[in-house]
């Protein structure tokens, strides 16, 4: 069984992100949404809520779980007997970063590759962060988030008319 894992904060997940998860369920046979814990970022929604808000999408999926982790990704991949690491890609700007990080997991595992993952055209732009930010000032982020995370985000900062 191939086992790609799917790692990010995932704070919140947005619609780009269902996409890339989308795509990697068609090349592997398992899909392993995986969601870092780093309490150095400070994420709004807590790993637990952001596992849920993934969970509440992936219904009748089964071949896709989601799981919360602290540490290494490559120890993950490690234990889970994973082939490879998902990175979506939606910008250029988005490469340097994803370049590094997989030739430093390369360095710690050399069995375990990485992914990238280009999601439809119509998320290159969209990040957890800014949906945020957009969201805040008013509801034009709607059709980049789920309708679950939309309602998580009118809980967590006020629901706005």
């Amino acid at each position: 069984m191939k086992i790609g894992i799917y790692p990010g904060s995932f704070d919140p997940v947005t619609n780009g992100h269902l996409d890339v998860i989308n795509r990697a369920r068609s090349i592997f046979d398992k899909v392993v949404v995986a969601v870092a814990r780093n309490a150095a970022k400070e994420p709004m929604f807590s790993s637990e809520e952001r596992v849920r808000l993934i969970e509440e999408n992936l219904v009748n999926r089964p071949n896709i779980s989601v799981i919360a982790f602290d540490g290494l990704i490559v120890d993950l991949a490690r234990e889970l007997n994973a082939v490879a690491l998902i990175r979506g890609l939606r910008a250029v700007s988005d490469f340097e970063h994803e370049f590094q990080m997989a030739q430093m997991n390369r360095h710690l595992d050399e069995k375990i590759e990485t992914i990238f993952l280009v999601p439809n055209e119509r998320y290159f732009f969209t990040s957890s962060n800014l949906v945020k930010q957009v969201f805040k000032f008013t509801d034009r982020e709607k059709h980049l988030i789920p309708e679950n995370v939309h309602a998580a985000l009118s809980e967590k900062l006020g629901h706005r008319d």
